[in-house]
């Protein structure tokens, strides 16, 4: 029987619990502030510096990393995210060793493929990605400790290693422009990600152990594997179209539809990135409040659909001229794609909620289906829309693509938790 006390006592718990929630996702949304402006940055100043056609070449590289980051989050901090949010800080620990060496791991053995497939390729492309070789394990291991900071809810470290590494980057792009290829740039990125990463270290008191990925990936296959096979299916979908865009239309192309990225760079930053704060929010109101899950996922697609539409709508009253000054040559085919690129970001944006859902229930099996069709709905609409009007028909395919793909991400999520209702899963492991 539940005393008048024990109301009182959880009708104070509630406010509570809502400012800690409002706290992690505020410095989730300061971290992912900071990285929409150092990314956004990034392509600024390359795009400045280096013209359109070695811009495609850098967006290639970028694409490319897009991959193996989605590799290494697939098999190494998705299933930390997953199962050690809001466990005890010895569980927090262990797990995070394994899953940050995991990821740095992925990054030495993909960096060394990255780096003899560049230097036999050579040309123009061969070399960025030869470079590219050479930072992907600090790119990665940096990545590893923003998941593990947001999974022990101090996102507040996040964010600190996130505005250093943005700051390592100032130097590093100046010195960069004075050697003006594109290669020079690409180590720049990756230098700024290493000082981070090794921050990171600093930060954690934690010591990443290779040699325990493993045990790592033995241990969390029966979620690895989907999240590996899922995560690569969106950048695997970003690099066909980018790699079938160059083909068909030409490597400009690919630059034109990257200055139109760069200017919804804030949300699509946010996107690529969101899983940091949703899925252990999400994670943590199924294990205190089951019934509220729906909910939080609809309004989180709600409110990142509508700021997604906001900032295009204040994009199409910038004048050519500030837009020119910003991204140069590249402003005035990349606005063009402003009204289907922002339709895209705001489809995008109704499937996040479902997405982070999903992970919270571990429904690995339902979210691969999800972002399997998702992805090939991509691919078709991107590289369909390119053979049919170019670059701005690539846009316009996408954003269809994305608006279909958020339906059947909510029809999955639906699904499950009928599933959850009917046969109540476990507690999830923590150990």
């Amino acid at each position: 029987m539940t005393t008048g006390r024990d109301k009182s006592t959880d009708a104070a718990a509630r406010p509570s619990a809502r400012r800690a929630i409002a706290g992690r996702l505020s410095w989730g949304l300061a971290d992912q502030a900071v990285c929409s402006m150092t990314n956004f940055a990034v392509g600024v100043y390359v795009a400045r510096s280096l013209g359109l056609a070695a811009f495609g070449v850098f967006s290639l590289a970028w694409v490319t990393y897009g991959v193996v980051l989605s590799v290494s989050r697939g098999l190494a901090t998705d299933p930390l995210v997953v199962r050690f949010s809001g466990v005890p800080d010895a569980s927090w620990r262990a797990a995070a060793a394994r899953s940050s060496g995991t990821a740095l791991g992925v990054g030495a053995a993909v960096g060394a493929v990255c780096l003899v497939a560049g230097l036999s390729v050579g040309g123009r492309v061969g070399p960025a990605f030869a470079c590219l070789g050479v930072v992907l394990p600090g790119l990665l291991l940096q990545d590893a400790w923003r998941y593990s900071f947001f999974a022990a809810g101090t996102g507040r470290k996040a964010f600190v290693n996130d505005l250093l590494g943005g700051l390592a980057l100032v130097p590093a792009l100046v010195a960069a422009a004075r050697v003006g290829s594109v290669e020079a740039f690409v180590l720049a990125w990756g230098a700024a990600a290493a000082a981070a990463a090794g921050y990171g270290c600093l930060q954690s008191g934690i010591r990443p152990q290779p040699t325990g990925a493993r045990a790592w990936l033995r241990e969390q296959r029966d979620l690895g594997y989907r999240y590996l096979v899922e995560n690569v299916g969106v950048s695997g979908a970003s690099q066909l179209r980018a790699y079938g865009l160059g083909a068909i239309v030409g490597v400009s192309a690919v630059g034109v539809v990257r200055g139109a990225e760069l200017l919804l760079g804030p949300f699509l930053a946010v996107l690529m990135g969101l899983s940091l704060v949703t899925v252990p929010e999400a994670a943590r109101v199924l294990r205190q409040a089951p019934h509220r899950l729906a909910r939080f996922c609809l309004l989180l697609s709600g409110a990142l659909a509508a700021a997604a539409l906001l900032w295009g709508g204040a994009l199409l009253l910038v004048p050519d001229r500030a837009g020119e000054l910003v991204l140069g040559d590249v402003w005035r085919s990349a606005s063009e794609l402003i009204v289907p690129a922002t339709l895209g970001v705001a489809g995008a944006g109704l499937g996040i909620g479902a997405a982070a859902g999903l992970r919270a229930l571990a429904a690995a099996r339902r979210s691969l289906r999800a972002q399997l069709f998702a992805s090939a709905c991509y691919v078709g609409g991107g590289l369909g829309g390119a053979a049919v009007a170019g670059a701005v028909g690539s846009a316009w395919g996408v954003a269809a693509a994305t608006i279909i793909s958020s339906a059947v991400w909510w029809l999955q999520l639906r699904s499950a938790l009928r599933e959850r209702d009917q046969n109540p899963i476990p507690e999830v492991r923590t150990t």
